[in-house]
């Protein structure tokens, strides 16, 4: 998928794990995908048009094999913007270029 380089941290909860987690792998390749808990720990960089965009279809894969699925996403932007996601929703955005401390 063209477009932008973006950096993926996600916790996944779901009642059928063992099928998220095969959904997850499927839809994310390049990225690690590991169980810590009841929850799936997910890691990486992917690429498309916008965080929105890999966020809604990463979700709607996963809700596709288990529809009690959860998604709690930061993406990382090449620009230095982290967004981060409940689900479908946008809940933060923060600009972290302007967080870096100066010397």
């Amino acid at each position: 998928m063209p477009g932008k380089h973006v950096g993926v941290r996600a916790r996944v909860s779901s009642s059928n794990l063992l099928a998220v987690k095969k959904a997850l792998e499927e839809a994310t390749p390049g990225c690690s995908v590991s169980q810590e808990g009841d929850e799936l720990i997910l890691e990486g960089h992917l690429n498309g048009g916008s965080a929105k965009e890999l966020n809604r279809s990463l979700l709607s894969a996963m809700r596709r094999v288990e529809k009690r699925t959860r998604l709690r996403a930061e993406w990382t932007m090449e620009e230095g913007t982290v967004e981060r996601y409940f689900d479908y929703v946008l809940k933060k955005t923060t600009d972290v270029s302007s967080n870096i401390a100066r010397s």
